[in-house]
Parts: C-alpha cells; sequence; structure tokens
C-alpha cells in the first residue's frame, strides 16, 4: 500500500466526526472512517480535501484479478494530502494529465470532496467515474478535480479502478477458484466496492449514503449504465448521470463468459503462460507491454453470472435496473468524419462508396438518414454517422430503454458549445485522441487545414459539467464559455440535489414523455428543442440488435 506518513500522536476520535487540528498551517480537518483516521487539506473556497483515500486492499500479488478485498485498518492519522497511483495504462490519449503519485497496480483510492462543515449536514454525494476506454484514466485528472461541485453543495468524489488486462481478463482458472463462479469484470467490480465504502463512510464527510448519484464520461458512463444494471450496485444509488455512453451494442458491449475466457486463454499462450499461477507471477510492466501490442487483447466486460447476470441492454429492458433517475446524453460531433471515411477525401463519391461498403443491402436508405448532396455537406453528414455508430447510438438506447422500462424522470441532452481557440502558448498544436492537442508535424498540419464541423469532440464537455474549465489551460475560454459551464454545472448540480435538473435561474429542462421526446440543447443559448433524429436511431437499433 502507498506510504503515508502517521502522526506520533492519534487524536480521540468518535465515528462519522469531525475534529479538528491546529499546525503552522491553520486548521486542518481529521476525521475517522472505517480503517482509521484521515487527515486532508481545506482549499481557500473552504471545501475540505481528503485524496488518495484506499478503499480496498492493492489488487497485487494473489490478490491480481481477484473481486477488491476491504481495506486494512492502519493505526494513526493517514495523511490523504495526495493522490494515489494512477492504474497500469499506456498514455493513449491526448487529453490526460495526472497529479498522481505514479503508476502502479495497487491503485485503489479515491478522493473526496466536501463543503461540510460537520457530519450532520447529510448533503447530498456525487461519485464520478472517469473515462479513457477501460484503457486509461485517473481519478486525479484536474478536469474530474470535486471541488468546484463540492462548492454548490455536494460532497464530490472520484474513483480508480482497475484498466485493460488487470481489470478485464477472463480465464478459466479465474472463474473456477471464484466463489462466484465468474471472471473479467474487476474494473467494474472496483467501482462497486467504491460504492459500498461510500455507503460505510461517506456520512463521515457530512454525506448522505441514500443520496448517492453516479455520473461519468465516456467509459465512466458505460460504468454508469452497466452499475444501474449490476445487481450488486443498484440498492447504492440514488440517481445516474451518463456523458457520451452505455455498455451496449456497439460500444464496450460485454462477451459472454465463455468468449471471455477464451480470449483470455488465448492472451495467456501469446505471453507463453501455462497457468495462472504463471500469469501473476509476471512483472505488472511486462504484463501491460504484451497485453497493448496491436490486437494481443480486447477489453470488454464479460456476462458473468454475478455482476452481470445479462447483458444490460437485456436487463433495462426487462426493467430490472436501478429505478432512479437519469440524465444522460452526448456530444454533437463526438467523432470527425474521418472515423468514417478514414483516408478517403469528404467528398459525396467517397461517402456513399462508404456507405455501400458498410451496408450493402441498405445504402440508399442510411443517405436518406444522413443525407448529403455535394460535397459540402458530406463532412457534417459523415460527422453524424460516424459519431452515431461510436456513441450515440448506444446513449440513446439506455435514455429510450430507461424511459419505457423505469418509473423515474429521464432528461436528455446534446452538448453542442464548440471548441475555442487555443492559448497563444499552445499555437503550432493540432487535435488530438480524445479532445486533447498535439504538436503539428508535415503531416497532422496538413490534416488540420481540412474541413472540421462545428460542434463539440467526444469528452469536450467534461471542464464544463464539473466547473473546471480555469484548469484547463489549453483553450482562451470566453465568457460564452463560462456560461455554458455555469448552465451545466447547475443543471447537475440540481439534478444530483432532488433528480430534477432545473431551478429557476435556468432553462426549462422537461423529461423525456413518451409522446414527446425532447432534449436540452446545451451551447451558450442553452434551450430544450425535439429530438429530430429518431429514425436514425431506430434504423441503428434494427442493425445492432441483431
Amino acid at each position: 500500500m502507498k506510504a503515508f506518513i502517521l502522526l506520533t500522536l492519534l487524536i480521540p476520535l468518535t465515528a462519522n466526526t469531525f475534529a479538528q487540528e491546529k499546525n503552522a498551517s491553520g486548521e486542518t480537518p481529521v476525521i475517522r472512517i472505517s480503517n482509521g483516521a484521515l487527515k486532508g487539506t481545506i482549499s481557500q473556497s473552504g471545501v475540505r480535501a481528503y485524496k488518495g483515500i484506499p478503499f480496498a486492499q492493492p489488487p497485487v500479488g494473489n490478490l491480481r484479478w481477484k473481486e477488491p478485498q476491504p481495506a486494512k485498518n492502519w493505526k494513526g492519522v493517514l495523511k490523504a494530502d495526495h493522490f494515489g497511483s494512477n492504474g497500469m495504462q499506456k498514455p493513449v490519449f491526448g487529453d490526460m494529465g495526472f497529479r498522481s503519485s505514479g503508476m502502479s497496480e495497487d491503485c485503489l483510492y479515491l478522493n473526496v470532496w466536501t463543503p461540510a462543515k460537520s457530519a450532520a449536514e447529510k448533503l447530498p454525494v456525487l461519485v464520478y467515474f472517469y473515462g479513457g476506454g477501460y484503457v486509461a484514466g485517473d481519478g486525479s485528472e484536474r478536469r474530474y478535480d470535486g471541488e468546484a461541485m463540492a462548492t454548490t453543495g455536494i460532497v464530490t468524489l472520484t474513483v480508480n479502478y482497475r484498466l485493460g488486462v488487470f481489470g478485464f481478463l477472463s480465464h478459466p482458472e479465474l472463474t473456477k477458484e471464484s466463489a462466484h463462479h465468474a471472471s473479467g469484470n474487476y474494473g467494474l467490480l472496483d467501482q462497486q466496492a467504491a460504492l459500498q465504502w461510500v455507503k460505510d463512510n461517506i456520512a463521515a464527510f457530512g454525506g448522505d449514503p441514500s443520496r448517492v448519484t453516479i455520473a461519468g464520461e465516456s467509459a465512466g458512463s458505460i460504468s454508469v449504465s452497466a452499475q444501474m444494471a449490476s445487481p450488486l450496485s443498484k440498492s447504492l444509488i440514488a440517481g445516474a448521470i451518463g456523458e457520451s455512453g452505455a455498455m451496449i451494442n456497439p460500444t464496450l458491449a460485454p462477451v459472454t463468459l465463455k468468449k471471455g475466457e477464451e480470449n483470455g486463454v488465448a492472451f495467456a499462450g501469446s505471453v507463453k503462460a501455462k497457468s495462472l499461477a504463471d500469469l501473476r507471477a509476471m512483472p505488472a510492466a511486462v504484463l501491460l507491454e504484451a497485453a497493448s501490442k496491436p490486437g494481443a487483447f480486447s477489453t470488454a466486460a464479460t456476462v458473468d453470472g454475478y455482476f452481470l447476470p445479462e447483458l444490460p441492454a437485456t436487463i433495462f429492458a426487462k426493467g430490472q435496473q436501478a429505478n432512479v433517475p437519469l440524465l444522460a446524453g452526448w456530444n454533437s460531433a463526438e467523432v470527425p468524419y474521418q472515423a468514417l471515411l478514414r483516408e478517403a477525401g469528404p467528398t459525396l463519391v467517397n461517402y456513399k462508396n462508404k456507405l455501400k461498403e458498410l451496408y450493402p443491402e441498405q445504402a440508399e436508405e442510411v443517405l436518406k438518414l444522413y443525407p448529403a448532396a455535394t460535397d459540402a455537406e458530406v463532412v457534417e453528414a459523415a460527422t453524424a454517422l460516424a459519431s452515431d455508430r461510436f456513441i450515440v447510438y448506444s446513449t440513446w438506447k439506455w435514455l429510450d430503454l430507461h424511459r419505457k422500462t423505469g418509473n423515474k424522470p429521464v432528461y436528455s441532452y446534446i452538448f453542442s458549445q464548440g471548441k475555442p481557440p487555443v492559448t497563444d502558448a499552445m499555437k503550432g498544436v493540432v487535435p488530438g485522441l480524445a479532445g486533447g492537442v498535439k504538436k503539428a508535424d508535415a503531416k497532422t498540419a496538413a490534416a488540420a487545414v481540412a474541413p472540421a464541423p462545428a460542434g463539440a469532440p467526444h469528452a469536450f464537455e467534461i471542464e464544463y459539467a464539473m466547473g473546471n474549465l480555469d484548469s484547463n489551460k489549453m483553450y482562451a475560454w470566453t465568457l460564452d464559455d463560462h456560461r455554458v459551464s455555469s448552465y451545466m454545472r447547475d443543471y447537475f448540480s440540481n439534478f444530483i440535489k432532488t433528480g430534477n435538473p432545473n431551478s429557476d435561474a435556468l432553462p426549462v429542462w422537461e423529461p423525456i414523455q413518451p409522446d414527446s421526446a425532447a432534449y436540452m440543447n446545451i451551447n451558450a443559448d442553452s434551450k430544450q428543442k425535439k429530438e429530430v433524429n429518431r429514425a436514425r436511431y431506430l434504423f441503428l437499433d434494427k442493425i445492432y440488435a441483431q
């Protein structure tokens, strides 16, 4: 477990109470949770932060590829003033910057920001899961920082979970040794363990364990849908927010346990591991390197009969999911037209050829749903189709299923605020993966002059929603950007507190109705609009349900 400082004198504390200790830097909060005492920090805004709290034992050695085990108690006071380690991963996304203690298999830590002055306040709670395709990400990223959301009266957490081969390896030997005859969903079980930790401990931070909303973006949003579907988690949450993504085909859909085991056996063979013991004996860095080779390991959850008894879409269709209010949506230009056309230019001929390749029997129908009559119209049409295929459809399906089978309000949005220019210090860069940027070379500089759709790319809404624009020094944020952030953070904050995003200061946002599918268009002129693309989603529904 990560190193921490033990104070020589343990202050007598009772469970679920704050205590105050004076030191040279002023007043610092010390509280007791189930495993021991914590000492955090206080910001200028008055928010108390507790970083790097272990919520499970380090998943190393024989605990690699096991369900997260409860954290062990400690003596003295844990100095929770820095983030724990981020999980094992490669630097695959250009928009990620960590404040962690480094990379390690020992990564099961969470972070709490609370505005509460006492444990008696019973404030609503937000638990946020980071994105990164289940292969990257960390709760220490500045864009997820919980201080700004905490200033609205919410106890806010970010949670680490295992990634890639460390979080999603299934194997017959793992299934055999499991008391639940399941394997593969360790990253999701980490999240569930964190939710159980919240139930057991959040009152100590002034939070209400009965008012926990889970949220996340991309893989984090996909995780929210999975936690809603899982019988292990659904009783631990009171609301859900999803930003781009659900665990529904074709978006990181889970595989059968048999298929997951087959993938695991194939990976073990590729690294010449003859047994589970051999795999557990391999250094983490070696495993990461091997699993990161193209085609070596496919990261996917499994329908394991334990965390996921069935496909999430089936669970939602049966109405067996968590019956809680849901707020979810996507960005207006999730991925660019190049995700569909690849190296081909955005011409009408290339677009039609791609439609014939992808939908040989339905190309004309798709062209009507995603119309383009000239080269100039191809960028918008191809962007829409690429985005729907990537992540929009699955998010829409999630909303549609929960609206049909749940009896709680469902709110839909599209985030459409376009990118502002980069700051002077960032001149000479071009867009990178997942909303990030990279230095331009001859090839990327040429690509940068290609037409780009107006709208918001994947992951670009995070800083707006969490109130963290100023933490991103890459862009020259405008007054409009700050107004949009105020709208979005307030909508989210209201929803976390009441299950309803509305307040007198915001444009009215109605829930989806059976006869009126509307969404909130979030931008500098935020307003509710009627859904006009349902025919697209119903077409894809037939394709992906096959």
